[in-house]
């Protein structure tokens, strides 16, 4: 397991911030439309970054889109590189973050559990 720094973190924040902005404004692939960054984790020496995302249509769309933005990271790691005061700029992976859908579906059942229990 990987010890998880304040300057990591911090350096994470910064890239999850930037390519928040990016993402919608200069790629130019629809299938990365709709997507949400939901966390950024960074190897402690800066080489490489996993970027966690969702997207609004749903797992198989959100799996299209990491596909998009995992062939437009090299554009992406040089926009940051443009962007962001950092010696080094680390490499970009994107990953789909099932995590929203997952904890929907426990709130959905416990929801119906609830319900059920009052009548």
């Amino acid at each position: 397991m990987r010890k998880d720094t304040g300057r990591t973190r911090k350096i994470g924040e910064l890239i999850q911030r930037e390519l928040a902005v990016i993402i919608p404004r200069e790629v130019g692939d629809p299938r990365a439309a709709q997507t949400t960054l939901t966390a950024v984790d960074v190897a402690p020496d800066l080489s490489n970054a996993k970027v966690f995302v969702t997207h609004l249509g749903g797992e198989e769309q959100g799996k299209a889109a990491v596909a998009a933005l995992n062939h437009a990271a090299g554009f992406l790691r040089h926009r940051l590189r443009e962007r962001v005061i950092l010696r080094h700029v680390p490499e970009l992976r994107f990953h789909y973050d099932a995590s929203i859908e997952r904890g929907d579906t426990i709130e959905r059942l416990l929801a119906k559990a609830r319900s059920e229990r009052t009548q």
